[in-house]
């Protein structure tokens, strides 16, 4: 493989690049700092890579391998090379003809060590009178359940306060809980513990006593909400950012989580005036099925969920649906289908609302109650029917210009399956069309709600296809067919040209091959359902439905060679850990704020008996079995996202089959040194096989195609093709060139590719627009109607080039 093209690689004066493609990288400082970065610079230009996009960059918790809990949001991480190291970092990657685009976190910083933190720690030592106060979202009123204080759920038992302590070892005395320090007021020192502890601005509660008086991120008390809405708030927090964008060191930003803002409209225009009209912008917005993206909103797209659903499910056999869902029904109880899926979330979305969001809804209740001047309204009803509303909500947020009268379907729904709820619910409309604090919190606690009941707790318990389990997807929707897919596409050419397409984030619940080769089982679905049920015969587990959902990820991630997991390092542990997590947050046995050690032991000993027993050889049958069409899946979406409508990213380490599970899973460091030797060494068309070679000269090739002819693919035309003969629906196929031109690349890729292994491709052609193509990945050259068995002869995807 040449990829040291003097002429396309040589270093190049500084000037900023258009984006073309992304490659995410995952910062930490423990493995990938500015420094590290740039010793790859020089791969991922050769990969063919316009930008690096980081993972956020900012001061984070020591240790932190994500950086989202930002401790200091006006200085740049010293741990992963501080301002200089990002500065020589952008110089790199600037003279190589490339670029920068950076993850901001506007909604929350981290708080869980208040000592890391300097702007909490101000705030827990003075109170409301703090300097930095109006920087955080606090209830400070005497009915905020604290006697006014700023309420702390960090003790973990009853007796946690007889173990506070005064250390005085430092230059301050400070209030000492195990690791923990708090700082003590001004003038309220010289008592015991307790007694000082009783004088703070801040009160120490449990975490089970659904007491916290500032809003969070979701749930997650460690993560403290920040006020954007506040010009001041803004300015400090953006700081550094003007600074990158005076001195011309990015190229485009990604907004995390906007969702949890007051105003995220407001906030996004403001960060569109800061970084000019040219730079890229990205929005983390998860969007509900159907649900459009606010075009009203000055930005360029998302960060490409949906489009993750579209590339997928366009491979999902659909006539796998009845298997599955049968399996499911007789093994977990249920058919993870929409009846269920609609009842199941509604009842997830009470039982969140009230439980681990007590706090955010009891907030969101006071301020319904101020806004609609309804003071003496009984509190439980307003509270039940609000709880309602929130709990049929189909987005995230309803306050977006596209969806404009959604909440008054949902209350008018609410009101005709109870009109008891008529009364409260004529309370809460009121305090919406207030349009004041009570609207506002109702969105945010909209988006927490809907976030921890469907993705963090549904798609937990849904067990009939997993791969189908992803964020912004709908486990109920059964795959895409053609004219979907195409049309979905299209819409993405048309109206969000420059927005993110991705595979895997660190967001996914499972990497993309991981998931390519479990959509592979809607094709072998009776061939699955049999296995199952034999394996639980010979190895019966603690609970069906949790069986099912372990056995299709442990297919997802098992040796594709069919050796045994044991053989492989580490895999056992990580499987260990998947389930933990899996189980907690399905929260049906066991929980992360009640574990079932019984029920989590047993499943335990139940998933080391699969790996270890006979159903463990039979899964590695199975796999090896199967892999050529899982191979054939995962290249399939990898071309068909990399040369689609938009800006595609390549998650670190994804360029080679990857076997990630969520996260922490997803966040382990990447081998570049292997990828880099990987694609100088690559001199032909690979096989299909474990090494992923065949993968990397994929992604290659798609992304030097993009570098040679970049008006073919961001803002370019999009033209759906369709194969005729025996096996048409087989092949998924499109065309992009210059607007108005014809037609310079093709794309085809197999679909359902185990039922070709007997019938073959036949006499099924597609009849090429005028020209002489050939195909990049094997050096095929062909015109007219031409045949796909003779497409398909070496690889199941390829690239056509006029």
């Amino acid at each position: 493989m040449h990829v040291t093209d003097p002429v396309s690689l040589r270093r190049k004066p500084a000037r900023r690049t258009a984006v073309r493609s992304t490659y995410r990288l995952q910062l930490r400082p423990d493995s990938i700092t500015f420094a590290d970065a740039r010793g790859i610079a020089e791969y991922l230009q050769q990969l063919g890579i316009s930008h690096l996009y980081l993972s956020p960059i900012m001061t984070a918790t020591r240790g932190s391998t994500h950086g989202y809990d930002v401790t200091d949001p006006t200085t740049v991480s010293a741990a992963l090379g501080g301002p200089a190291g990002l500065k020589a970092l952008a110089d790199e990657v600037r003279s190589r003809g490339m670029g920068l685009i950076v993850d901001l976190v506007p909604n929350h910083v981290g708080v869980a060590d208040p000592q890391q933190n300097p702007w909490w720690w101000d705030v827990l030592r003075n109170g409301w009178e703090s300097r930095f106060a109006h920087c955080f979202d606090i209830d400070w009123s005497q009915g905020n359940g604290a006697g006014g204080r700023l309420a702390l759920p960090v003790l973990h038992s009853e007796n946690d306060p007889a173990l506070l302590t005064v250390d005085r070892s430092g230059t301050e005395p400070m209030l000492a809980l195990h690791d923990l320090r708090f700082p003590i007021a001004p003038g309220t020192d010289g008592d015991n513990a307790l007694r000082i502890h009783d004088k703070q601005h801040y009160r120490l509660v449990s975490w089970r006593a659904g007491l916290c008086t500032y809003r969070r991120f979701f749930a997650v008390s460690d993560l403290a909400a920040i006020r954007q809405e506040d010009p001041e708030v803004f300015d400090i927090t953006h700081r550094e950012l003007a600074a990158w964008c005076e001195h011309d060191l990015i190229d485009g930003v990604r907004v995390d989580h906007p969702d949890g803002l007051s105003d995220p409209a407001g906030y996004l225009a403001r960060l569109r005036r800061l970084i000019g009209p040219r730079r890229l912008l990205l929005i983390e917005k998860v969007l509900a099925e159907r649900e459009p993206l606010d075009a009203t909103l000055p930005v360029d797209g998302t960060t490409g969920y949906e489009a993750l659903a579209c590339f997928g499910g366009v491979l999902i056999d659909p006539n796998g649906a009845t298997a599955l869902t049968e399996l499911s029904r007789r093994v977990a109880g249920h058919g993870s289908d929409q009846a269920w899926i609609d009842e199941t979330g509604h009842r997830i979305k009470r039982a969140i609302a009230e439980s681990i969001l007590v706090p955010e809804v009891r907030r969101l209740v006071a301020a319904i109650k101020r806004d609609a001047n309804a003071e003496h309204t009984d509190t439980k009803a307003l509270t039940d029917a609000t709880i309602e509303v929130l709990a049929f909500m189909p987005v995230y947020r309803a306050d977006y210009a596209p969806l404009t009268g959604t909440t008054g379907a949902v209350i008018a729904e609410v009101e005709k399956r109870d009109s008891e709820l008529a009364a409260p619910l004529s309370v809460l409309v009121t305090a919406l069309a207030a349009d004041g604090t009570a609207a506002t919190r109702f969105s945010q606690v909209c988006g927490a709600i809907t976030a921890k009941a469907v993705e963090d707790t549904m798609f937990y318990q849904a067990a009939r296809l997993v791969s189908l389990q992803e964020v912004g997807g709908n486990p109920a929707r059964f795959g895409h067919s053609l004219n979907e897919f195409h049309l979905c596409n299209s819409q993405r050419a048309l109206r969000w040209p420059t927005t993110m397409t991705t595979l895997s984030t660190h967001d996914t619940k499972r990497g993309e091959d991981v998931r390519a080769r479990i959509g592979v089982l809607s094709q072998a679905a009776e061939t699955w359902a049999h296995s199952v049920e034999a394996w639980l015969a010979t190895t019966p587990a603690p609970d069906g439905a949790t069986a099912l959902f372990l056995l299709q990820n442990m297919f997802g991630v098992w040796p594709a060679d069919g050796r045994p997991a044991a053989s492989v390092p580490g895999l056992r542990e990580r499987l260990h850990g998947f389930a933990e997590k899996a189980l907690r947050e399905a929260n049906t046995e066991t929980s992360w704020e009640e574990p079932n050690t019984e029920f989590e032991t047993a499943v335990h000993a139940w998933l080391d008996a699969v790996i270890d027993g006979p159903v463990g050889i039979e899964l590695g049958d199975l796999v090896h079995e199967l892999a050529p069409h899982a191979w054939s899946d995962a290249l399939a979406q990898k071309l068909l996202q990399l040369c689609g409508p938009g800006i595609p990213d390549v998650y670190q380490g994804c360029e080679l089959w990857e076997d990630a599970l969520v996260d922490p899973d997803n966040r382990r460091p990447v081998d570049f040194a292997a990828r880099a030797a990987m694609l100088q060494s690559l001199t032909g068309t690979p096989a299909l096989d474990t090494t992923g070679a065949a993968k990397m000269w994929i992604v290659a090739y798609a992304l030097w195609l993009r570098r040679e002819r970049p008006g073919c693919f961001v803002g370019g035309s999009y033209l759906p093709l369709f194969a005729a003969g025996a096996q048409a629906n087989n092949v998924v196929s499109y065309a992009r060139g210059r607007v108005g031109e014809v037609p310079e690349v093709i794309v085809v890729a197999t679909r359902h590719s185990l039922r070709l292994a007997e019938s073959g491709w036949g006499d099924t052609v597609l009849d090429l627009p005028a020209g002489m193509w050939t195909d990049r990945l094997t050096g095929l050259t062909c015109q007219g109607q031409t045949r796909l068995d003779t497409v398909f002869a070496r690889l199941p995807v390829a690239l056509l080039v006029r």
